[in-house]
């Protein structure tokens, strides 16, 4: 047994860091589906999606919020403080592209949702899913491999976002003639690649955590 392991058999079970970050991660994933619904919804029915995308971006913030107000209380925590803050910091930035995406659809009036935008939908909402499951297994550190390997799908689904963005980018200036529409196009296109990266990041902290542990 290592020492990492020795010490963890001795911290008391930590009664306030995972919880919240379970309900970071689930809300996560429900903003998240949100969205993903919301750009395949009729165009007069995305605005109630847009609102609830922001409603729970709010409440992720609140999360992070007080994940950090519970470092500053607390000696003892499950695993290192600044991971923690690294941790809860990061699924935070998801959730704020996240909602950047919706804001911009919704802000600058996009009428047509192309293939490009649904499946970058697609393709965060299954990152954010691996998200929370790799983090409900930080909770005893006894599937490292487990984490691991949902780090390594997230790294692959931000290839993909990059490879649909790339493509999406370079179909807008070949096809679209109004400036404005590429404007906003690049822009939401933009945020969900970056949504996207900020994905990989919480993979490249989960992926710090648990070589820390094995």
């Amino acid at each position: 047994m290592s020492i990492n392991s020795i010490f963890q058999f001795l911290v008391p079970k930590d009664k306030k860091f995972f919880p919240l970050f379970e309900q970071a991660t689930q809300n996560l994933v429900i903003l998240a589906e949100t969205l993903h619904e919301a750009v395949n919804a009729p165009k007069g029915k995305r605005d109630e999606y847009f609102t609830k995308v922001e409603e729970l971006e709010g409440i992720i913030e609140g999360i992070a919020h007080k994940t950090n107000l519970e470092l500053s209380r607390n000696f003892i925590t499950p695993f290192d403080r600044e991971d923690i803050y690294s941790l809860i910091t990061a699924i935070d930035d998801v959730a704020d592209y996240t909602y950047g995406a919706a804001s911009r659809m919704r802000l600058y009036q996009v009428e047509k949702i192309t293939k490009s935008i649904r499946k970058m939908t697609e393709i965060n909402l299954e990152a954010c899913i691996l998200i929370q499951g790799a983090v409900a297994d930080l909770k005893d550190m006894k599937n490292l491999k487990g984490i691991t390997d949902a780090c390594k799908k997230i790294a692959k689904l931000e290839n993909k976002s990059d490879s649909v963005f790339d493509k999406a980018v370079a179909d807008i200036f070949e096809n679209e003639t109004d400036a404005i529409n590429v404007i906003k196009y690049k822009e939401v296109l933009s945020a969900l690649e970056t949504a996207s990266d900020k994905c990989k990041g919480v993979a490249n902290v989960l992926e710090s955590i648990a070589v820390k542990h094995s």
